[in-house]
């Protein structure tokens, strides 16, 4: 047994059996295969609504760019969803958008943007099985930069058939993430955690609840040392 996978069954003796359970349930829906990126959003209530919806859909990795924008969590409407995803921000750079969707490029990311602006195709035509994506959404009034669609490998859009021109942007990302995930459901394709991935978020899950968790590792490691 790998020295993580004995620190993450060292700490779980820690909390409920009923945490666990649900722990345990609810990392085998997890996925990176599909994240999410959120481009300088103004309103902190639409940021956190994103990341509500990509931990009821089993999406870990949400990142955020910072160019004029900072993200601060509303916590009313994030109901507590932060402690369960991985927040990566983007805000060190002269262009934040352009590191963070390079960045994802080289981790083998299609990036796709969302917008009815561009020629694209419809969120049901999308094809989920090309390989893991990355859905970009832009600001609330803007929408994506021109920079994020330059950098764009795809783009998709959510047919409409009224009179009002998009989606708010929590509504158009809970859409196709619930849209997509589907689809990777219905599909053969190998989009679930890896066991490593796993013992990772289940690692830092466990800490979440716990008390004092950097007493406790300490305690484990003094208690292995002869192991390290």
């Amino acid at each position: 047994m790998e020295q993580k996978e004995k620190l993450l069954q060292f700490l779980s003796g820690f909390i409920s059996e009923n945490k666990n359970s649900l722990f345990e349930k609810n990392i085998e829906h997890r996925t990176k295969y599909m994240t999410v990126v959120l481009e300088d959003i103004f309103q902190s209530h639409n940021a956190s609504a994103v990341m509500r919806s990509c931990d009821c859909f089993g999406v870990q990795d949400i990142h955020v760019i910072e160019n004029e924008n900072e993200y601060m969590i509303n916590p009313d409407v994030a109901m507590g969803s932060t402690k369960w995803i991985t927040l990566k921000k983007y805000n060190e750079e002269k262009n934040n958008t352009v590191n963070c969707l390079r960045t994802l490029k080289k981790e083998g990311y299609r990036i796709v943007g969302t917008t009815p602006h561009s020629k694209s195709c419809a969120l049901e035509d999308f094809d989920v099985t090309k390989g893991k994506f990355a859905l970009v959404f832009g600001s609330e009034e803007p929408g994506l930069s021109k920079i994020a669609m330059e950098e764009c490998d795809e783009f998709i859009n959510i047919p409409m058939f009224g009179f009002t021109e998009s989606f708010n942007i929590s509504v158009s990302a809970a859409i196709c993430l619930h849209h997509l995930k589907w689809k990777l459901n219905s599909s053969e394709t190998l989009y679930k955690l890896s066991n490593a991935e796993k013992t990772e978020i289940l690692l830092e899950w466990t800490k979440q609840v716990l008390k004092r968790p950097e007493l406790l590792e300490k305690e484990f490691y003094k208690l292995n040392e002869n192991e390290c």
